[in-house]
């Protein structure tokens, strides 16, 4: 018989618990057993003292059976999803998805809404009208049947890892988000919950990432790549960099724009890059030979998926995107060449100013949000235009100005742009 108290304590003296111990506390938690507090000294004991591999695969899987998993082994298709950590303008799952649909998967890309400087994909879906993200099971499974879409972007489900949703609230509020182990059993929990067969994982790292050096990102990728393994998903992390935004955009319905420049055959070339990169992998994974996803862009297949999945979720991929009221320019401070661009700064000056919020539940405005007019590797001169802020609330221009002020560091000669991809983990 266990008992939360000395669950806690046996972490604490860093012994490493037994899966029945790790089942019960989950349960426990799950239930209303263990207390709040209980659950929270016990994830600050796992901060500090770590879990082994048998430990993180123990604890996923009671976050993964706390709730429901979904079943797409019915589908003709293989399944294959991707999860990034977050980053500043990373619009990829938005042409992504489709890609990958149009090259013969089923992708049931399960997304989340953003909070703070880093953007959701929900709430840049959210700008095209009549777009819903809330599907239920059947509906999910219908549109992932049909082979004229095969994809979908939508909202987990209530009962997808339940404890994990009750968990991260409490690692919010109690210093405990940074807990490795935690983050990589909170992603892996919903991913293997969501049933698909193969995953990809966009691990960021740098200024506008929650993992700011590579061993951090390395640690945390492996330790991810290990769960989806030992849950029978064939897993494999890129590590990708997040000094500067992705693109020129960030915001909501400002990076829906940039994504369907992408599915036309243009867009940023980072985008272009990260975005067939990782449709290459997610192939791979899935068992999906002989076909370029770089031709569904130049072909015209992709934009043809993304216009039927919009629609099958009750958007109108026709319909204009909205506009913001108001506008201001912020300007280059000397002449010279951009050396560095903070992701960061660029991505609290978009949530400044309306495209994100600062608690759950809030709205954000579809409008709001920066474009890019200069990173680095360009030259500028003093004066010139290297950002547009935009939002339909005026009076947050000058909260925002003050945000990305200083984002653009600008040299005296040119410097090397780093490789968006860095490294691979996983077999592959």
């Amino acid at each position: 018989m266990s008992d939360a108290v000395s669950i806690i304590a046996a972490k604490r003296d860093g012994h490493e618990l037994t899966t029945e111990q790790i089942d019960w506390v989950i349960d426990g938690f799950t239930t209303g057993i263990v207390a709040d507090e209980q659950m929270s000294a016990l994830a600050m004991a796992i901060l500090w003292r770590g879990m082994s591999r048998a430990e993180l695969s123990a604890w996923t899987s009671a976050m993964i059976f706390s709730g429901t998993r979904m079943d797409f082994s019915s589908l003709a298709r293989p399944t294959v999803d991707k999860h990034s950590t977050g980053g500043v303008g990373d619009k990829i799952t938005l042409p992504l998805a489709p890609i990958v649909a149009a090259c013969g998967a089923a992708v049931p890309q399960l997304s989340g809404r953003g909070l703070g400087h880093t953007g959701g994909t929900l709430d840049k879906l959210e700008s095209i009208p009549g777009w819903r993200a809330d599907l239920s099971s059947e509906e999910i499974h219908s549109i992932l049947a049909d082979p004229a879409v095969g994809a979908v972007v939508c909202a987990a489900g209530a009962n997808l890892a339940p404890a994990d949703k009750r968990l991260y609230a409490l690692r919010d509020v109690t210093g405990t988000v940074e807990s490795i182990p935690l983050i990589a059993s909170s992603i892996m929990s919903k991913k293997i919950a969501e049933g698909t067969g193969a995953l990809v994982l966009d691990v960021k790292l740098g200024a506008g990432a929650f993992m700011k050096n590579i061993d951090d990102a390395r640690e945390l990728a492996s330790a991810m790549v290990d769960l989806g393994t030992d849950a029978g998903v064939r897993t494999v992390a890129l590590l990708t960099t997040m000094d500067a935004p992705l693109g020129f955009t960030a915001g909501n319905a400002l990076e829906v724009e940039e994504s369907l420049e992408v599915l036309a055959g243009g867009g940023p070339a980072d985008v272009v890059e990260l975005t067939v990169t990782l449709a290459r992998t997610m192939l791979v994974a899935a068992g999906i030979e002989g076909v370029d996803p770089a031709d569904t862009l130049a072909d015209g297949t992709a934009m043809d998926r993304w216009r039927a999945m919009v629609e099958a979720q009750g958007g109108d991929p026709g319909a204009a995107l909205p506009v913001a009221k108001e506008s201001q320019t912020v300007t280059a401070d000397r002449d010279g060449v951009v050396t560095e661009l903070d992701a960061m700064k660029v991505g609290v000056a978009a949530w400044r100013l309306g495209a994100g919020r600062e608690r759950q539940g809030e709205a954000v405005q579809a409008a709001a949000g920066v474009r890019l007019h200069a990173k680095p590797g360009d030259r500028v001169t003093a004066g010139q235009p290297v950002a547009t802020l935009y939002t339909d609330t005026p009076e947050k221009f000058a909260y925002a100005a003050e945000a990305v002020a200083g984002a653009w560091t600008i040299g005296d000669s040119a410097v090397e742009v780093p490789p968006i991809v860095l490294e691979r983990v996983g077999d592959q």
